[in-house]
């Protein structure tokens, strides 16, 4: 992957992708829905070869359904298969009470309290 940001945009979504220190960072901003949670799938799974570190930054996603909970978990998982950390950080309370809905706080809140170092 280049150093230079790549970004990708959809109906209600944005991606942007850049790398800090040894992660690939994906900010996402808008909407993560049925229309677009394929995009964000796509895009994190082409990263994840390239990367020691997948950091989800969700500070800007003003909505999640279903849909963009199962590419979240996808990239997840598919990070997981390739000794791959996967973070997510910056959820707001209606993504952390989706997750919690979902009983997978407990993955991604473990990631974030195992002391590994963002950035």
């Amino acid at each position: 992957m280049s150093p230079d940001p790549q970004q990708a945009a959809t109906a209600g979504l944005r991606l942007e992708t850049h790398q800090r220190d040894d992660a690939t960072v994906i900010q996402c901003a808008g909407s993560l829905t049925l229309e677009n949670a394929a995009a964000l799938k796509s895009l994190g799974k082409t990263c994840i070869p390239q990367s020691r570190r997948i950091v989800l930054d969700l500070k800007e996603v003003t909505r999640m359904d279903s849909a963009g909970l199962g590419a979240v978990v996808g990239l997840y998982i598919s990070a997981r298969k390739t000794k791959c950390d996967f973070l997510l950080i910056n959820y707001n309370n209606s993504i952390r009470d989706l997750l919690g809905i979902s009983n997978l706080l407990s993955v991604f809140e473990s990631c974030a309290q195992s002391g590994t170092r963002f950035f």
